[in-house]
């Protein structure tokens, strides 16, 4: 499992977002404090804070370096 720090601060970022990691055939889980939701699930992401960075758990046991590459936009240091 990798986890990194993503902003989802719009509604387009949410939406684009979700179809980027749609693509791809691993799971992935939004961490915002005590909430964990699935990160491909567009209600679910909007049932949290969003103008707060949040930690995005990648399981994948390969190809996550393409993923993270993809996220790239979304990704903060």
């Amino acid at each position: 499992m990798k986890t990194v720090k993503i902003s989802l601060n719009s509604i387009e970022k949410v939406k684009t977002f979700v179809n980027e990691i749609s693509k791809f055939d691993a799971e992935f889980d939004l961490v915002s404090g005590r909430y964990v939701i699935d990160a491909k699930s567009i209600m679910g992401i909007f049932s949290l804070d969003i103008t707060k960075p949040i930690d995005l758990n990648i399981h994948a046991s390969e190809g996550v370096d393409e993923i993270i590459e993809k996220l790239a936009p979304y990704i903060i240091e």
